[in-house]
């Protein structure tokens, strides 16, 4: 799988892109004695001497340089997120004091600890400490790390162009007539869909019919205009499978054709003579998704620099039995036990025709061709439609 490039993008376009570069910290965090708490700011030795009032020398807010308490008896009025102020190390919350007249006193038998309230400098992390790694998708959340480390840029993984093409002669998109022996093209906007959910976001889907001299001619124009290209129907054995024979004539290497899986055994997956990665999908929406989220979701998120995701394991709710000549791939509703375990409950789905049951799946499971009887509280390999 050719790696994609990376790029310098701005932090508004970077959510979602795989990390290319270590983000280390500009300054320690947080980068001074930050007060958690509005009150005042007093010496905890005064407080704890039975020190019970405290004649304010002035008020400090968050933003602002920080004043020096210049007396024992004296406090300074301090806002949430702002410094300490200098020779204090306490702060007494504005629900236990009393201001008239601007003195402060504090609340009859209350007990102070020295730096509550204080949020030490670099008790996060010092400066230069290596706050996220590369290989991780960014989330919402990185983003307020990488503003705080002072980067307005940051090295991601590029975004693949990607187009996806369904083929066949039966298909018509949803707003469009149909007739009673025809079906609606629903594999392309789903395969879109789950692609742009993890990120892929210059993707799009078009429909083709089973015409070779037409499939070559545009799977030409697109294989130019792309990096990835996902295929969707005309990959098996019959006389309108074409796929294969014009992937063959346009320059595509073929890597491999059909795995030993069901469903989705016909997968076909190719490199163009430009690097652009071919996948060509079975045409049956349970096929097509499973092998989408089995083997082009992981392989692009490969070439996008993002590291394994962790392996996840499920237990059977049920027995289980089928014919051992395939690795089977059973979908599954999941819920976790009062004991943690993660408990795998079999979806049945009427045929790799019947993508209306996977709505109630939250992914699936793998069961080896080297068994055909799956008892309940068998632990098996658990991959959930959205990676964790």
């Amino acid at each position: 799988m050719p790696a994609f490039a990376t790029e310098y993008v701005p932090l508004a376009q970077a959510v979602g892109r795989i990390l290319q570069q270590t983000v280390a910290a500009e300054r320690d965090q947080p980068p001074f004695d930050r007060v958690m708490m509005d009150g005042i700011a007093v010496r905890h030795e005064s407080l704890a001497s039975g020190n019970r009032r405290f004649t304010i020398q002035g008020t400090q807010h968050a933003g602002e340089p920080p004043q020096t308490l210049t007396g024992a008896d004296l406090a300074v009025e301090i806002m949430t997120g702002a410094v300490l102020p200098k020779d204090s190390d306490c702060v007494i919350p504005v629900e236990r004091i009393d201001v008239r007249d601007g003195i402060a006193t504090v609340e009859a038998g209350y007990e102070a600890e020295r730096l509550q309230f204080v949020h030490r400098q670099g008790s996060d992390y010092p400066a230069g400490h290596e706050v996220l790694a590369a290989g991780r998708m960014i989330t919402p959340m990185d983003i307020a790390v990488i503003a705080s480390c002072g980067l307005e840029n940051v090295q991601a993984s590029s975004q693949p162009v990607v187009r996806v093409i369904s083929t066949g002669n039966e298909l018509v998109p949803p707003g469009k007539p149909v007739e009673t022996h025809q079906v609606r093209l629903s594999n392309g906007p789903a395969l879109v869909a789950m692609l742009q959910q993890q990120g892929f976001r210059q993707t799009a889907d078009e429909h083709l019919v089973d015409e070779p001299a037409l499939l070559r001619e545009r799977l030409a124009e697109t294989l130019d205009e792309s990096s990835v290209l996902i295929l969707s129907g005309g990959v098996s054995m019959g006389k309108a499978d074409y796929v294969p024979q014009v992937l063959s004539e346009l320059g595509v290497e073929l890597v491999f054709h059909k795995i030993s899986q069901r469903p989705g055994k016909p997968m076909w997956f190719g490199i163009g003579a430009e690097k652009q990665a071919v996948f060509a999908l079975p045409g049956n929406p349970v096929s097509s998704l499973i092998c989408c989220r089995q083997y082009v979701l992981p392989a692009l998120l490969q070439a996008s620099g993002r590291g394994s995701p962790r392996a996840e394991t499920a237990v059977l709710a049920e027995d289980v039995t089928f014919n051992p000549e395939l690795t089977c791939f059973l979908p599954v509703h999941i819920a976790s036990t009062d004991d943690g375990l993660v408990l795998a409950t079999p979806v049945p789905t009427n045929t790799s025709g019947d993508f209306a049951s996977l709505s109630a799946s939250d992914g699936y499971v793998e069961l080896a061709l080297e068994q055909n009887e799956f008892p309940a509280a068998t632990a098996v390999p658990l991959h959930r439609w959205i990676n964790p």
